[in-house]
């Protein structure tokens, strides 16, 4: 019905178009009154003609043509005769008068309920036309009111996602595979006395896999999903959540036992009476319904909730008491062997050429969540069928990280060649740090073409993953981030806005040594809230906790730490300003250099050929005179490269 109401317009307007070439049609016939037709009949010749004849009128139609007119064509012509004897006679006469015949009509001939639909249809279209527009703009019908309260979740009876599919998360897996056992046989945990939880929360960061592991609760249980978001609750109407929400468990009672899924749970159970303006009363409502259908008067067995939220902190208490949300889920970022089995799932419909080690891909991606993963795999296959080739290469593969990371390379961007000169400079001077300091973070990549808002960057992954960070460590990471502005005031004798980026970060994570970690001399004291949420009224009304003499105090240890950094990357650069130099040339010549090249430059002085003998000083001396970048105060000297030669030539020998 619904798809031909679609063609209901187009029908309307060829019945319009019809009517009005038919009324065309009829514009030649001419409509005469008894007189009229009387004082034509005196000079007209009439052609044939057709007579209806009913009980007080004759209808007289035929063909006439007018000798007095010049033009000799028939016209035709429609009279109303009274209906009398003479009448007829007359009209007998004159219309036989010139040989036209005339024939007789039964008035009943034609069908009365013909005729009247001929004359309702037009009227019938006109109406159901603007009713289908009517109710097509939302305007009509009272459903409508009725449709508005209605839950707009969305339900699965056949999930094909099964824990084969979700990798990277066992313990995770461990933790809900009780769900599974109980919609599938809630019986023996019945029998044992035992309840099993009501609710899941699952909280972790954004790409890591929640909504696909509770699709595959779901599909491992094969029974119906509904999925909901938390915003589809909230309207501008009061009271719509609520009754929402009463019609969604209305709807997943009937199809218990099932799992009710609702993203982003946050965006209505947010906590009560929150905000500068108080709370807002039609999501207050909604989280209220929310609370009673989950541990309430209304027992809603068969039902198991699961709820996803990256912001754990927001929620409110009674929504995570014990009853309602008994368990919380963490998906945290996968590690390097989770990335593995992650990228293995996503790389069963991929063509990876024979070089491919998905084990090397994910050392490279620390910190990458699954949604991350699968779309460096899925920018690979893009950029393999744009490169017309026919598998999946590691070059790809290695443009995809960057390509997630940073976004597409900007080739057509080109640098000036001091430009080119000081970024150069910048990324080397971050690439000897990781090198030469011990807890830094290791080198993988390096290169000066553009990407996104930066100019070049290097990557550079932990040397091992660990949970917890020792202070040493976020030194070296300070260390390693003032690395490329260190190298420009060495080399250039001044700065530029470049470093701006590491500047935010090392700021962050000096503060964060200070106000949260206590790794500075103010003691294990912890002066900031490390999950303080500034939308939610109460902490403008807080206020910081402690005082206006600690704050300085606070400034003092931050600065102290990152001086400290900065002497010590000073040094380091200094000490080894040959391999500077080295890596800043060979970037400003190839504009990339990867992990292996860059071992190859730092043990034996050269990219391509690993086993080739270590340069000589004249080669070096001769390299840094031909490629001086501009205002280079100052070459290195002869006892820098004396010591770099010695160090080279020793680790070639060892």
């Amino acid at each position: 019905m619904k798809k031909w109401l679609n063609y209901l317009p187009t029908i309307f307007i060829i019945s319009i178009i019809v009517s009005l070439i038919a009324y065309s049609s009829q514009g030649s016939l001419r409509h005469m009154n008894y007189s009229e037709f009387q004082n034509l009949a005196k000079t007209a010749e009439f052609g044939n003609s057709s007579l209806t004849i009913s009980s007080n009128v004759i209808d007289v139609e035929g063909v006439y043509t007018d000798p007095s007119q010049s033009s000799k064509n028939s016209t035709a012509f429609s009279v109303l005769v009274p209906n009398t004897e003479e009448n007829l006679t007359w009209l007998t006469k004159t219309l036989e008068a010139n040989g036209g015949q005339i024939s007789i009509e039964d008035p009943n001939q034609g069908s009365v309920w013909l005729n009247v639909l001929g004359q309702l249809i037009p009227f019938l279209l006109i109406g159901v036309f603007f009713y289908f527009m009517f109710t097509k703009m939302g305007g009509g019908g009272s459903n409508k009111a009725f449709e508005f309260s209605k839950n707009k979740a969305r339900m699965e009876t056949d999930v094909k996602v099964r824990f084969k599919d979700v990798a990277g998360c066992d313990e995770e897996k461990e933790e809900v595979k009780e769900i599974i056992d109980y919609l599938r046989s809630p019986k023996k945990f019945t029998d044992m006395g035992a309840h099993i939880p009501k609710g899941i929360l699952m909280v972790g960061p954004p790409g890591t896999g929640k909504t696909l592991l509770a699709k595959a609760v779901a599909g491992e249980a094969n029974v119906p999903f509904f999925s909901v978001s938390g915003s589809d609750f909230v309207e501008m109407f009061v009271g719509t959540g609520a009754s929402r929400v009463r019609d969604m468990f209305k709807t997943a009672q009937k199809a218990a036992p099932c799992i009710i899924f609702i993203d982003e749970i946050d965006a209505v159970g947010r906590q009560r009476g929150a905000g500068m303006g108080g709370g807002n009363d039609e999501r207050e409502q909604t989280l209220n319904q929310l609370l009673v259908e989950m541990d309430g008067m209304v027992d809603n067995n068969g039902i198991v909730i699961i709820a996803a939220t990256n912001r754990p902190d927001v929620l409110d208490p009674a929504l995570l008491r014990s009853g309602r949300f008994d368990r919380q889920v963490t998906v945290n970022l996968p590690d390097i062997r989770g990335r593995q089995q992650i990228l293995e799932v996503h790389a069963r419909n991929k063509h990876l050429a024979s070089d491919v080690e998905l084990d090397n891909l994910a050392k490279r991606t620390p910190g990458f969540s699954g949604a991350d993963l699968a779309n460096v795999l899925n920018e690979g296959a893009i950029l393999a069928v744009r490169n017309k080739e026919k598998v999946i290469t590691m070059a790809d593969l290695d443009e995809a990280i960057d390509r997630v990371m940073m976004g597409p390379a900007k080739k057509s961007k080109k640098y000036t060649e001091k430009d080119k000169w000081l970024v150069s400079y910048h990324e080397a001077g971050h690439a000897v740090i990781g090198l030469r300091l011990e807890d830094a973070d290791m080198v993988q990549k390096v290169t000066i073409i553009p990407r996104g808002e930066a100019g070049g960057y290097n990557l550079m992954t932990p040397r091992e993953e660990k949970y917890f960070h020792r202070k040493s460590e976020y030194l070296a990471q300070i260390t390693g981030l003032l690395g490329g502005r260190t190298a420009e005031e060495i080399v250039f004798g001044e700065i530029s806005a470049g470093a701006v980026n590491d500047i935010e970060k090392l700021t962050d994570i000096a503060k964060n040594m200070v106000r949260v970690f206590g790794m500075s001399s103010l003691g294990p004291i912890q002066y900031a809230n490390p999950q303080g949420n500034v939308f939610l009224g109460r902490d403008y009304t807080q206020g910081g906790n402690y005082s206006v003499g600690v704050a300085e105090e606070i400034d003092k240890e931050v600065r102290k730490i990152v001086d400290q950094c900065h002497t010590e990357c000073h040094r380091i650069l200094t000490e080894n300003r040959a391999l500077l130099d080295l890596i800043a040339h060979s970037l400003f010549e190839y504009e990339t250099l990867t992990n292996e090249e860059i071992t190859n430059l730092m043990k034996f002085g050269q990219i391509t050929d690993p086993n080739a003998p270590a340069i000589e000083t004249k080669e070096v001396e001769a390299e840094l005179e031909e490629n001086t970048p501009p205002k280079l105060p100052s070459k290195a000297s002869e006892e820098e490269l004396d010591a770099a030669k010695n160090e080279l030539t020793k680790k070639k020998e060892d």
